[in-house]
């Protein structure tokens, strides 16, 4: 069953201890991630443009999505009227299928955590869904983040339940609160990841204003 090798799947990243292991799951899963993830009811990818589309108008420049996977938010954002759009991943082959989806101007293997390949303030926003989570992005990404990012602009974004108090998200949060860096415009209530499995994966996500 797809479920069943979507978990085992799921097991392998979440228990990944490395990057470089990290992106050994995510290669060995990519032929297969779309449909072993729907089998799940997976949401995120999804759901993340409701967000989007409230805060951040089509048309006013780019947008990163930021562990943009097998790039399954990007056509659902073109429909939506959201044409520049640039995706970073960990994985060579995740990029490889979300180049092949034809929604991303400017794909670039990047790992977050780590230095980003853009200037300062050049996205309109930036959103990110099951990247922080459990054996993935740590919440220090969130900096080099919003440096790439505009004032004025938006960082959305989801975080699991399970690494919210145990990666230090929260101090992250107001780390950059303190600094004048973004304020919170919009958190929602934890939610489910997947509308068919795993009905204990909760996930919350939040809408900052970069300032």
């Amino acid at each position: 069953m797809n479920t069943d090798k979507a978990n085992a799947a799921l097991d392998t990243v979440y228990g990944a201890d490395s990057p470089e292991a990290l992106a050994g799951a995510y290669a060995a899963w990519a032929a297969t991630y779309d449909s072993e993830t729907a089998s799940l009811g997976y949401l995120l990818p999804f759901l993340i443009t409701a967000w989007v589309a409230r805060h951040v108008p089509a048309g006013e420049g780019p947008l990163l999505d930021a562990g943009c996977g097998t790039g399954l938010s990007g056509p659902s954002l073109k429909a939506l009227g959201y044409g520049d759009l640039a995706g970073l991943d960990l994985s060579d082959d995740m990029l490889k299928l979300a180049a092949s989806r034809g929604a991303y101007g400017d794909l670039r293997k990047a790992m977050l955590g780590g230095p980003l390949p853009w200037p300062d303030g050049h996205f309109r926003a930036f959103f990110s869904t099951g990247v922080f989570t459990i054996g993935h992005a740590p919440a220090s990404g969130l900096h080099e983040l919003v440096r790439i990012t505009r004032k004025g602009g938006q960082a959305i974004f989801t975080v699991r339940d399970q690494v919210f108090e145990a990666g230090g998200f929260q101090a992250v949060f107001d780390e950059l609160t303190a600094a004048g860096k973004w304020r919170l415009a919009e958190q929602s209530p934890w939610f489910r990841c997947y509308a068919i499995g795993d009905p204990d994966a909760l996930v919350k996500a939040f809408v900052f204003e970069v300032l």
